[in-house]
């Protein structure tokens, strides 16, 4: 499966790149993220936990981030196992471009699962996948753009 989406988010490309790179951010905003966790320069441990269809999963896995080009993007590739459930894999392209609004924030993701989530359908499985892409990218530009004393979390 694979799924593009656009934002604006009313910040400088230098501001937005720093948030991409922002844990804590990161964290609010992966739907169903239980943990985040810096292993390395730029890979982190994570613990999610996701419903689809009849099947609900605790994914524990790996995200890493490749091709960095600070402030215009990065790859963020990830690899999950969710017990009998099965497995999810993909990444993630992320762009910026600064504009008179802001930065336009793009992506292009694709994602694969296996074992028994598989079995669930595609169209079922594609419109879960593009509603975790395009909530965690709402609340993404949401959480940077609100003001200081607004931030989530903070």
């Amino acid at each position: 499966m694979e799924m593009t989406g656009q934002q604006v988010v009313p910040l400088p490309q230098s501001r937005t790149w720093d948030a991409l790179n922002d844990t804590a951010v990161l964290k609010s905003c992966i739907p169903g993220c239980e943990t985040l966790e810096q292993v390395a320069d730029n890979q982190y441990q994570l613990t999610m936990t996701s419903r689809i269809g009849p099947v609900s999963a605790r994914f524990k896995g790996l995200m890493t981030l490749e091709n960095m080009d600070p402030p215009r993007g990065y790859t963020m590739t990830f690899e999950g196992q969710g017990g009998v459930a099965g497995f999810a894999k993909g990444q993630a392209a992320v762009t910026l471009e600064e504009n008179a609004e802001g930065t336009v924030l793009s992506y292009s993701v694709k994602a694969m699962i296996g074992g028994k989530l598989a079995q669930l359908g595609a169209r079922l499985i594609d419109g879960v996948a593009r509603k975790l892409a395009d909530d965690f990218f709402k609340c993404f530009n949401a959480r940077v753009s609100a003001p200081e004393s607004q931030k989530p979390g903070e």
